[in-house]
């Protein structure tokens, strides 16, 4: 049965490029970037005010940069550079709260923090996620800016690259984003299935190796 429920956080950027293709790879070599001190900010503030004040930094950049060196050229490399650092992002999540359907579900409330999504879930499984957002505030944030065309790079180009860190074996196909002008968007998550826990101990490990 179809759950809609508008999401109450209490403490992860929320998926959002307008684009319906699974994960894919990045092509920025980490190599070029600098490595920085452990990232605590998402936690403590949520992502809709740490996207927010990103924007508020980045557009009048992104602008000169662009007068200078061509808007298409400046929009690909930050292009390149968010996915990379949503990748490593989706490693950090992983690393703290496992790479299960459960525990991604559980870093979610850093993106749904202050009503930033409103959503309507699908189906869940061990191996299956399910969902439509039907309000982004993100999308609503970058159009009150005036900004709205860098959306989808700001924010939901991000979703493909953090689940590929999140679980390299997991994919995401959105064929539709709010921020693309669709009225809602369509997240469909794939894990692959959990290994079995086999319960066999110790001694009986040290019985199956023993010589007959």
């Amino acid at each position: 049965m179809v759950a809609c429920i508008q999401v109450e956080a209490a403490g992860t950027g929320f998926w959002g490029p307008a684009r319906g293709s699974r994960s894919h790879s990045t092509e920025w070599d980490h190599g070029d970037m600098p490595q920085l001190p452990a990232d605590k900010l998402t936690e403590k503030i949520g992502v809709l005010t740490r996207r927010e004040a990103e924007a508020r930094v980045l557009a009048p950049l992104i602008a000169a940069l662009s007068n200078e060196f061509g808007r298409s050229r400046v929009e690909a490399i930050l292009a390149r550079t968010i996915r990379s650092l949503a990748v490593d992002q989706g490693q950090s999540l992983s690393r703290q709260y496992g790479d299960s359907v459960e525990a991604f579900l559980e870093t979610l409330r850093f993106w749904t923090q202050d009503d930033a999504l409103e959503i309507e879930t699908l189906a869940q499984t061990d191996t299956r996620l399910d969902f439509n957002v039907t309000r982004c505030r993100y999308a609503e944030l970058y159009k009150a800016l005036g900004i709205a065309d860098l959306g989808a790079i700001l924010s939901c180009n991000r979703d493909f690259s953090l689940i590929e860190g999140f679980n390299p074996k997991a994919s995401l196909e959105r064929k539709q984003t709010i921020m693309a002008g669709a009225p809602c968007c369509t997240f469909r998550y794939r894990f692959p299935q959990p290994e079995p826990e086999t319960g066999v101990d110790a001694a009986d490990c040290e019985a199956e190796t023993r010589c007959s």
